[in-house]
């Protein structure tokens, strides 16, 4: 048989499976004599089998073909498996009687591998198991001691290490101890919109004009010292007009649109900015002016600051929230200093409910400044 053990990114053998498999032919006492033989790049097999190893992200629509006539891929780590690879590696697993074994810890309802076979509709024949901790026979009092240490020190990434949950808060992502602190203390739950309140639609496109590549929006209100997220709505690649039929959908036609600054430049093919189209659009809107060097880390300050004030209504948030949980500081390995926000998937998500917090907190501020002041005696006041 031949067989094929994949991984995304494959850079050396080192990041492969083949050690384990060889230690594995060594603790069974499987070696020449039995068929096996073990070289650099790949182990043979008894009967002209082989295993071989390769990392999907390197191969084309070319290259694949190389892979025509195997009967198993073991697809490691697959949460990392992107939908290119995965379009790529389906149709080349076609030999008689051949099958597509995929092995990981899910990460995101959305990763291509999830949808795959956890989706609304997984391939006919499919078979998925969950396996984990609780059904191994063999679980060493070792790692029972750890797995408990770990739900005591850990109680926001145990479920995803230890009970195969998706991941909730990335380990050392900015706002990993807000979301864990508003969990605990019972403000992610039912979060309903006051009627005689204004609706804010907080914006972040990822790009100009009126077809940006990435789209995020915040829903909330501002009530007293609170802010009231009510609901969350991410887009790639969609036109503006997507955008506003999911607003209008979803009872937040009147909300009044904040954008980033970005809101006002016009796209070079379409000739009109976001805070045009939105105003054509019926719309009321306020552009953010733009808050130079260092903005994105000055909204990220800000959400910290209030997030003890935030209120998340949890079914319609719970992509944001994952987002969120994600957003993390790039890093310089070689130097050890942080190079700010990574700019990934989660950071679209990230920016605008960060412009949320600073449109919020400057006019709070500003209130509170007027805000009169008793000075302890008579009837004398003053303002600060």
């Amino acid at each position: 048989m031949l067989a094929v053990c994949i991984r995304e990114v494959q850079k050396t053998l080192a990041q492969s499976s083949k050690r384990l498999i060889e230690s594995k032919l060594a603790t069974f006492g499987l070696g020449e004599a039995d068929g096996f033989k073990v070289f650099r790049d790949v182990i043979e097999t008894p009967g002209d089998g082989l295993i071989g190893f390769q990392g999907m992200q390197d191969h084309t629509a070319e290259s694949i073909k190389s892979l025509e006539g195997y009967r198993r891929a073991w697809v490691e780590e697959a949460q990392g498996l992107s939908q290119r690879s995965l379009t790529l590696l389906r149709p080349t697993i076609r030999a008689a009687g051949s099958e597509i074994w995929a092995s990981w810890n899910p990460t995101r309802k959305n990763d291509p591998i999830d949808v795959l076979l956890r989706g609304a509709a997984p391939p006919t024949g499919s078979v998925v198991l969950r396996a984990n901790w609780s059904d191994n026979p063999w679980f060493p009092a070792e790692l029972e001691q750890e797995r408990q240490d770990d739900m005591r020190d850990r109680p926001d990434s145990y479920e995803h290490i230890w009970d195969g949950d998706y991941v909730k808060v990335t380990e050392g992502a900015y706002f990993a101890a807000q979301l864990t602190d508003a969990k605990i203390k019972g403000r992610i739950g039912n979060v309903s919109a006051d009627p005689l309140m204004t609706l804010r639609a907080i914006w972040d496109i990822g790009g100009t004009g009126a077809k940006a590549d990435a789209c995020s929006i915040w829903i909330c209100q501002f009530i007293g010292r609170e802010i009231r997220v009510l609901d969350h709505y991410t887009a790639q690649g969609q036109p503006l007009a997507a955008h506003v039929n999911w607003l209008r959908e979803n009872g937040y036609g009147k909300a009044l649109c904040i954008l980033p600054h970005d809101g006002a430049s016009n796209d070079k093919v379409y000739d009109v900015s976001y805070e045009s189209a939105l105003r054509d659009a019926g719309f009321e809107v306020t552009v953010v002016p733009n808050q130079g060097k260092g903005a994105a880390m000055q909204r990220v300050e800000a959400a910290r600051r209030l997030f003890p004030s935030i209120w998340f209504n949890e079914k319609t948030t719970e992509a944001g929230r994952e987002a969120l949980g994600a957003y993390h500081e790039k890093k310089d390995e070689i130097r050890g200093i942080g190079l700010g926000p990574n700019h990934d998937w989660s950071s679209h998500d990230a920016d605008s409910f960060g412009l949320m917090c600073v449109v919020y907190e400057e006019p709070q501020q500003a209130r509170e400044r007027r805000r009169p002041r008793h000075t302890g005696g008579g009837s004398a006041w003053m303002t600060g």
